[in-house]
C-alpha cells in the first residue's frame, strides 16, 4: 500500500489488480484522454493556446537577443550563424518532439540531444501546438498501449466454458 492515503498500491499503467490495466496519465490531461471527459476539450484548447503563446513569447525574447547582437556590432557572420543555429535546432526539436508522440524515445539518444533540444525549444512548443489541434499530445501512443494491455488482460481473465476433463476423445 502507498504511504499516501487514498492512493492505490498499483502504479498507473500497470496491469495488476482485479479491475485490469489503468491508463497512464498525460501531462495537462491526466486520464481524461481515455473517455474524452472531465474537460478534455477545454484542456486541449488550453494546451494549444498556451503552447502557441509560449512560442510567440519565446520568439520575441529571441528577437531581443538578436537585437542585442546587432547593437554589440558582432558582425554579420555571427548574426547569420545565430539565426541559422536557432532555425536548425528548432527544426530538429520539432521533429524529435513530433516523433515522441508516436513512439517511445531512446533514452540514450534523448540524453545526447538534450542541449540541442534546449536551444530549439520553439520547435518543441510548435509541435505541441500542432499536435494539440488533433489530439492530446501523446494520446495516440498511450491509447494503443492501453488498448493492448486491456486486450491482454481480457484474454488472461476470460474463463473457459466447460470442463476440459470431460472432453470427448477423437478416435
Amino acid at each position: 500500500m502507498s504511504d499516501e492515503p487514498g492512493t492505490p498500491d498499483t502504479p498507473a499503467g500497470s496491469t495488476g489488480g482485479p479491475m485490469g490495466p489503468r491508463p497512464e496519465p498525460l501531462r495537462f490531461f491526466g486520464t481524461s484522454w481515455v473517455h474524452h471527459d472531465d474537460g478534455y476539450a477545454a484542456r486541449r484548447a488550453g494546451v494549444a493556446v498556451g503552447s502557441l503563446a509560449a512560442a510567440a513569447v519565446s520568439c520575441l525574447i529571441l528577437r531581443f537577443a538578436y537585437q542585442g547582437l546587432q547593437i554589440a556590432d558582432t558582425g554579420s557572420f555571427v548574426n547569420v550563424l545565430v539565426v541559422v543555429m536557432f532555425a536548425i535546432c528548432s527544426a530538429l526539436a520539432f521533429r524529435n518532439t513530433w516523433d515522441r508522440f508516436g513512439k517511445h524515445p531512446d533514452p540514450d539518444r534523448q540524453a545526447s540531444l538534450r542541449g540541442l533540444l534546449a536551444i530549439g525549444f520553439v520547435g518543441s512548443l510548435l509541435a505541441y501546438f500542432f499536435r494539440s489541434l488533433t489530439e492530446a499530445p501523446g494520446e495516440k501512443l498511450h491509447r494503443a498501449e492501453y488498448e493492448k494491455a486491456r486486450t491482454q488482460h481480457q484474454h488472461r481473465t476470460t474463463r473457459r466454458t466447460g470442463n476440459p476433463a470431460k472432453k470427448k476423445r477423437r478416435r
